[in-house]
């Protein structure tokens, strides 16, 4: 599973992480943050996949993606299945 945090104090509010997201569960809060815009949020968060696209097209880096890692011990990439 994946996370996605906005610092919505910076955010500037162009939408265009709105634009890329393939599912499209981020959206423009409901309310104004200190610089007189509406930051985006996430919603539904269970159904980020963790592609990072909003992240990437950022201009102001406001974004971060978290993502799982699954470990497995004892066996070679090879054996991985």
């Amino acid at each position: 599973m994946a996370r996605v945090t906005f610092r919505e104090d910076r955010c500037k509010g162009c939408e265009l992480c709105k634009l890329v997201c393939p599912q499209k569960i981020i959206i423009s809060a409901d309310y104004v943050n200190s610089l007189g815009f509406r930051p985006a949020t996430v919603k539904e968060q269970e159904k980020c996949t963790g592609c990072t696209l909003c992240a990437l097209i950022c201009p102001d880096i406001v974004i971060e993606v978290e993502k799982e890692v699954e470990v497995v011990v004892g066996k070679s990439i090879n054996e991985r299945q």
